[in-house]
């Protein structure tokens, strides 16, 4: 019997792009030519993606997570030839995320969905980011705070999935059995893998039937959860739940 859910978030309750480059730039890389930069806009986002790039090489060795402030700062040492203040990490920070948000498209009929599995489930996100306040502030504008006991993500527990730690996390906040919780998610290794290594079944959106899991845990869609889960109800596992007296998530801290 599942008695937790919990979601990814990139991928899976919104639809997003990966790249870091391709939404257009313009406002970031006019915030960089007033700090001084000798960059023109296609070396702006060459040298971007290169830093990107070592900062993900070096996380890959032990799955540890970088925030967005740290690669920012590296970013602008090396395209300013001085060391940034925490000002200049800090808005550039910002311009950056508001461009590469143009990339986000949220799922009509997400939250009656979410409304509809947090009368059976509790809910929770466990998500990679290298800014937690990219993950919050998406979740408030598509007002689906309310749905969620606990958000875990990387850059909190500074490691990326599939490392355990993340997963093993969410389920002490919400002192849960990994064998009473299901995650959903459209990453294998990060998801499926990174899950089922801790006792967490999982089922992964790959509609392109891509992924090495068994189809019984494979969904063509996010929505495609609520008749999976219906069907358990069919074959005698019933979705009736013992909730725990959890407090709701104060983003204040």
């Amino acid at each position: 019997m599942i008695d937790h859910i919990f979601f990814d978030f990139f991928g899976t309750l919104v639809k997003y792009s990966p790249s870091r480059t391709e939404q257009g730039y313009g406002r970031s890389y006019a915030l960089l030519k007033s700090f001084g930069t000798g960059l023109e806009y296609q070396g702006f986002l060459d040298l971007w993606s290169k830093v990107s790039e070592e900062f993900d090489r070096r996380e890959k060795e032990d799955q540890s997570e970088f925030s967005m402030h740290e690669v920012s700062e590296h970013f602008l040492k090396r395209s300013i030839g001085t060391a940034p203040s925490g000002e200049m990490v800090d808005a550039f920070v910002d311009s950056y995320i508001e461009e590469w948000n143009k990339g986000v498209r949220y799922l009509d009929g997400l939250n009656e969905f979410l409304d509809r599995l947090a009368t059976r489930y509790s809910l929770g996100i466990v998500t990679n980011t290298h800014l937690a306040a990219v993950v919050e502030g998406h979740l408030k504008t598509m007002k689906a705070v309310s749905h969620f006991k606990v958000i875990v993500t990387s850059i909190g527990e500074r490691r990326r999935k599939p490392h355990p730690q993340i997963f093993l996390r969410a389920l002490e906040l919400l002192r849960a059995s990994p064998t009473r919780t299901l995650f959903v998610g459209d990453s294998y290794e990060a998801d499926y893998l990174g899950a089922t290594q801790v006792g967490i079944d999982c089922f992964l959106i790959d509609p392109s039937r891509q992924a090495p899991v068994p189809a019984a845990n494979r969904l063509a869609s996010l929505f495609e959860l609520e008749s999976r889960l219906g069907t358990r109800i069919e074959r005698g596992r019933p979705l009736a739940v013992t909730f725990k007296c959890m407090p709701p998530f104060d983003w204040s801290d």
